[in-house]
């Protein structure tokens, strides 16, 4: 993995996106004693080994070039972090990645999400096309309305509605956005 994107700082507006640290400890526990927050994640994080290993994991995701998660921080709101976006590569060189993301409530409504997500997509296909990045895909439940509104505000189209899978009780939606 090259060094460029392993150590990537993305700047949007009042946005940056940087990697995670260790510092980012508390405010990684408060957002996810957010029920939102929460009923969207694959892993939830519980308390500070939880948050420890979570943070472990997005630096060997980072190592490896198949996970890239970023702390969003508006600097009209201060230095922390109040967000996360993230790219998941299923396997190295695939043309499709994953994109998720989440904010703490007090950020939610200033359409810091969508930029976000916007700047995380332009870097990830910039940064991947040689490697044959084409398709970006975001998957939520279907009663997600906020992440329905995200992804269209981020350019990513409804593609289909998806059957319910574990560990996601309901029906979900995929929305796609190409290079």
């Amino acid at each position: 993995m090259n060094a460029h994107a392993r150590d990537a700082r993305l700047p949007a507006g009042s946005l940056v996106l940087r990697p995670w640290q260790p510092g980012d400890l508390g405010v990684l526990l408060d957002a996810y004693r957010d029920p939102a927050v929460r009923a969207g994640s694959r892993a939830p994080v519980a308390d500070e080994e939880a948050a420890g290993r979570w943070l472990s994991a997005q630096e060997e995701g980072r190592a490896t070039g198949l996970r890239h998660s970023f702390a969003v921080v508006d600097r009209e709101l201060g230095d922390g972090p109040v967000g996360n976006v993230a790219l998941s590569f299923p396997e190295p060189g695939s043309p499709t990645a994953e994109v998720g993301y989440w904010t703490v409530a007090p950020a939610r409504g200033r359409g810091i999400a969508p930029r976000a997500l916007e700047a995380l997509s332009a870097w990830a296909f910039g940064t991947f096309a040689e490697r044959g990045l084409v398709r970006l895909e975001l998957l939520h439940q279907v009663d997600n309305t906020a992440s329905c509104r995200v992804a269209e505000k981020a350019g990513y189209g409804l593609t289909e509605v998806l059957p319910p899978f574990p560990p996601w009780p309901g029906e979900g939606h995929r929305h796609t956005r190409t290079a």
